[in-house]
């Protein structure tokens, strides 16, 4: 009995208990202030540009994007829990080059290279590296 109803034996309940929804580290880390913040840093790291389509890679056929950006971990947070809001580890990507990392489209190496160049590059007074 889900329903909490008393019935009779044979009654068939077709309906099942609605199970709540499971929060696991993932999401509650997307939805932390911590990552917020993060995420902003490592845009206004990257100037708020796709930084794929920057090196003009993976047939992009523009040098700038600025619509749709999302922050991708090279390695995923699955993989490591200790560098999931390292800067090291985030770079500024559109939708489209996110999900073609994601797909292993675009070599995680490429990506790592890409993103030790943003992290020698500098910065303006007073801003240090790996915030």
């Amino acid at each position: 009995m889900y329903c909490g109803r008393i019935h009779d034996e044979n009654y068939i309940y077709n309906k099942k208990p609605i199970k709540k929804k499971k929060i696991d580290d993932i999401v509650r880390l997307r939805s932390s202030t911590k990552w917020h913040k993060k995420r902003q840093h490592i845009k206004e790291r990257d100037n708020y540009l796709c930084q794929i389509y920057i090196k003009e890679l993976y047939g992009t056929k523009r040098k700038y994007n600025y619509k749709c950006l999302q922050v991708h971990h090279a390695i995923p947070i699955k993989s490591s829990e200790e560098i999931k809001l390292n800067d090291d580890n985030l770079i500024t990507l559109c939708s489209m080059h996110h999900a073609m990392c994601d797909r292993g489209e675009i070599p995680y190496i490429k990506v790592r290279e890409i993103i030790k160049e943003q992290e020698k590059s500098p910065r303006p007074m007073g801003e240090k590296a790996g915030k």
